[in-house]
């Protein structure tokens, strides 16, 4: 694992239902500051002002000479080598290296070719890590955690970094940041109303924003332009999704293909407003009319989400277009942009091809290894899934104990403890992968338990 000045500046420089479906949901509250804004005449007048021109604001606010997006090169050594330190495997090392394939101690491991911390989380803790280095003297905040792994927010927190207190109903305490301290924007980003608030105070903002996100909100920026409505394929109470709706005017967010024909039905067909808005109501803009906002919409996507539904959900706006305005002006009224993570949809590809050969390799289960609340992780676990290949989603080594238990995420997000390994007396052989924030190293700790568990039965069997 390598982590280069040269590759962390070049990263940088990037970038049919009926009205009966509408029953209502249980949708969290889109995050938000827990500021108040100012309601004099002159500010409402810059307010409205400033909603016309988001994307310029970001760029102005990025501007300033107290925000920073490159990094510090004076401590740039000193971070890889801790990085190198902290994250790197060995063991990983040596399954890259022997075709991602090894057997130790009556286990044979397929690896994932491709898994692991993409190039957009590594920037992110490079950054957050120089940060800490290069402002030694001064108070250090985040407005999140900074990606969804925990070993890795635990450093952070190791390295006095603060945390923004969560008041919860989406809203965060920022009465902490005082003059002179240094605010840390993490992976997702952060919303158009923090960076705004942020910039007004005299703090020095260290944002390591993923470029893939950032391309995102180019995008949604460009479907403003255009009189366009986003339509956005996320979970609307994700910190990455609550940064893109903050820089958008008119938006409403689908999480899955059943939310995205709800809205297809709704272009077509129309229905019961009411009920319609009493669902989306919460993963909406305020003042959202289905009658005419969805006339013309453009599709964006939360990086972290399956692919191939955000092709599939395009593919059916597209179908409601033409079959409402016909197959000439529908064009006109559906725009996509090509706002996928390569990454993200890389390491779904390389566990479809675990999936696709589970049955020649004679897996008995693949392992997903990933923060619980890692969106990108989540999605990775569902591919065995729907083909009915055994499989856990852990977070750490510690979820594998020593009594054979495993305690995983299922994917409908519940907590299950069961057997590991069920017969103990033959090979065991497994696949595994990781989600775009998880370090080789938890890949290391997690394989090791389960070397060890057979190892130990095998030695217990032998005496």
């Amino acid at each position: 694992m390598k982590y280069s000045a040269s590759a962390i500046a070049t990263l940088v420089a990037c970038m049919t239902s009926t009205s009966s479906a509408f029953a209502p949901s249980a949708f969290g509250v889109v995050a938000r500051t827990s500021l108040e804004m100012s309601t004099t005449a002159d500010d409402a007048v810059d307010a409205a002002e400033q909603k016309k021109n988001k994307k310029q604001e970001r760029l102005r606010m990025m501007g300033s000479e107290q925000f920073h997006r490159r990094g510090f090169k004076e401590v740039r050594e000193d971070v890889e080598e801790t990085m190198n330190g902290q994250f790197k495997s060995s063991l990983v090392d040596d399954l890259r290296t022997n075709n991602f394939v090894i057997e130790r101690d009556g286990v044979k491991v397929h690896l994932a070719k491709d898994f692991g911390f993409c190039w957009g989380v590594e920037r992110s803790i490079a950054l957050a890590y120089e940060a800490v280095n290069h402002f030694p003297d001064k108070k250090v905040h985040i407005t999140n955690e900074l990606i969804h792994n925990p070993e890795v927010n635990d450093r952070l927190d190791d390295m006095n970094v603060q945390f923004i207190e969560k008041l919860g109903e989406g809203e965060k305490n920022f009465e902490s940041v005082e003059d002179g301290d240094v605010v840390i924007l993490p992976a997702f980003g952060a919303s158009f109303e923090e960076m705004d608030y942020l910039d007004k105070k005299n703090v020095e903002i260290v944002d390591t924003t993923c470029p893939w996100v950032s391309k995102v909100w180019n995008t949604v920026d460009m479907h403003q332009k255009k009189g366009l409505t986003s339509v956005i394929h996320g979970k609307y109470g994700h910190e990455e999704t609550v940064a893109t709706t903050s820089f958008c005017e008119d938006y409403i967010c689908v999480k899955n293909m059943k939310e995205a024909e709800m809205v297809a039905d709704y272009i077509v067909n129309g229905g019961d407003k009411e009920a319609f808005m009493t669902y989306f109501k919460k993963a909406s803009s305020e003042g959202f009319d289905p009658d005419t906002m969805l006339n013309k919409v453009g599709l964006a996507n939360q990086t972290t989400m399956y692919k191939k539904e955000t092709r599939a959900i395009g593919q059916l706006l597209q179908k409601a277009m033409m079959k409402k305005f016909g197959p000439v002006d529908a064009k006109s009224h559906y725009m996509e942009f090509d706002t996928i993570c390569d990454a993200t949809q890389e390491r779904q590809d390389a566990v479809h091809e675990l999936v696709e050969n589970a049955e020649s390799l004679n897996l008995d289960f693949i392992l997903v290894i990933g923060g619980f609340d890692s969106s990108n992780t989540a999605h990775l676990l569902e591919i065995p899934h729907m083909a009915g290949v055994r499989s856990f989603h852990i977070n750490k080594g510690d979820c594998i104990t020593a009594d054979n238990m495993i305690t995983h995420r299922t994917v409908e997000g519940e907590m299950e403890t069961e057997p590991l390994l069920l017969d103990m007396d033959k090979e065991i052989v497994m696949g595994v992968t990781s989600g775009a924030s998880t370090p080789d190293a938890a890949v290391q700790d997690a394989l090791s338990q389960i070397f060890l568990l057979k190892k130990v039965h095998t030695a217990s069997n032998s005496d």
